[in-house]
C-alpha cells in the first residue's frame, strides 16, 4: 500500500500543478497591473537588444554560443523556480510550438546582428513582428478596427523615424534572418495569448529550445568566447529573457491582440532612452517626437473610446 501511494504521488503532483496553471490563467489583473507588467517586459526586451549588440558587436562571443548560453541559462533558472514552487516543468506536445518559435527567434536574432546595425535590425524585426500579429488577428479574430490599425501604423512610423539615421541597405542574408526572427517572435506572442501559468510555460519553452539548440553549441567555438561575452549571455538569458518573457506571458492574455504587437514597438524608443540615461548618448528632438508618436499610436491600440 505504501509503495502504491508513492507511485501515485507524481500523478497527484501533476494534477495539482495543472490546477495551479488554470487558476493562474484566470487570476484577475487590474489594468494598472497589466500596464506595469507590459512596461517591465518592454524594458527587458530593450535590455536583450542592448546586451546582444554589446556582446556580438564587440566580438566578445560568437552568435551560436551566445544563443545557446542564453537559452540554457534561462531554462535552468526557470526550471529551478518551477521545481522549488511546485510547478510542472515537464514539456508536453502542447509546448513544442512555443519552444520551436523561441528557438527560431533566438538563433535568427543572434546571427542576424552579425550583419546588421542596431537601427536597421530594429526596423526589420518589429516590422516582421507587427505584420505577423496583424495577420494572426485577421486569421483568428477578433478583427482589428480602424483605430487599432491607425495606432499600429503611427507607432511603427515613429520607430522608422527614430532609427532612420542609422539605416543602411542591409545584406540580404542578415535581413532574411531578422525577418525570420521577427516572424517567430510574432508567433511566440500569439501562442502566449492562450494563457497558462507563465513561469512553468515559459520554462518548458526555454527547456525545449535549449535542448534543440544544443547542436549549435557543438559547431560553435566556445573557446573563443571571452568571460565578458559569457557574462552578457548569462544576464541576457536569466534576467532579460527568462524573467522578461515569463512576465510577458503573464500579461499577454489580458492585452488586445493588436495591442500585443503595438506595445512591443516601444522597445526601440526604450533602448534609445536607455542609451541616453546609462551611456550618456545625446538626446535630440528626434527621440522626443518619435517616442511621443509611438506612445500615442500604442495608446490607440490599447484604449477603447467610451460611449
Amino acid at each position: 500500500m505504501a509503495a502504491a501511494g508513492r507511485r501515485r504521488l507524481p500523478a497527484k503532483r501533476l494534477v495539482i500543478s495543472r490546477m495551479r496553471e488554470r487558476q493562474s490563467a484566470r487570476a484577475p489583473l487590474t489594468p494598472f497591473k497589466v500596464a506595469g507588467l507590459a512596461a517591465i517586459s518592454i524594458a527587458a526586451f530593450a535590455g536583450n537588444s542592448l546586451l546582444t549588440r554589446a556582446a556580438l558587436a564587440g566580438d566578445l562571443i560568437g552568435p551560436g554560443a551566445f544563443a545557446e548560453i542564453r537559452l540554457a541559462s534561462g531554462a535552468m533558472a526557470l526550471v529551478l523556480i518551477a521545481v522549488l514552487s511546485g510547478r510542472d516543468i515537464r514539456p508536453t506536445a502542447r509546448d513544442f510550438p512555443g519552444g520551436i518559435a523561441l528557438l527560431v527567434y533566438t538563433l535568427g536574432f543572434s546571427f542576424a546582428y552579425r550583419g546588421l546595425d542596431a537601427g536597421t535590425g530594429a526596423l526589420i524585426l518589429f516590422a516582421a513582428v507587427s505584420a505577423t500579429i496583424v495577420l494572426g488577428a485577421l486569421r483568428t479574430g477578433p478583427k482589428p478596427g480602424l483605430r487599432e490599425i491607425i495606432g499600429l501604423v503611427l507607432a511603427f512610423g515613429g520607430v522608422a523615424w527614430l532609427v532612420a539615421p542609422g539605416v543602411d541597405a542591409p545584406p540580404v542574408w542578415a535581413a532574411g534572418l531578422m525577418i525570420t526572427a521577427g516572424t517567430a517572435w510574432g508567433v511566440y506572442t500569439l501562442i502566449g495569448r492562450s494563457g497558462g501559468e507563465p513561469i512553468g510555460r515559459t520554462g518548458r519553452n526555454f527547456l525545449i529550445a535549449a535542448l534543440l539548440a544544443a547542436p549549435v553549441l557543438l559547431v560553435s567555438n566556445l573557446m573563443d568566447a571571452t568571460p565578458a561575452g559569457i557574462g552578457l549571455a548569462l544576464i541576457c538569458g536569466v534576467i532579460t529573457s527568462a524573467a522578461g518573457y515569463a512576465i510577458w506571458y503573464a500579461c499577454l492574455p489580458r492585452l488586445p491582440v493588436i495591442a500585443s504587437g503595438g506595445v512591443q514597438l516601444l522597445t526601440p524608443a526604450t533602448a534609445a532612452l536607455g542609451g541616453v540615461v546609462f551611456l550618456s548618448e545625446p538626446a535630440g528632438w528626434r527621440l522626443v517626437i518619435a517616442s511621443g508618436l509611438i506612445i500615442f499610436g500604442v495608446a490607440l491600440t490599447l484604449f477603447k473610446p467610451t460611449r
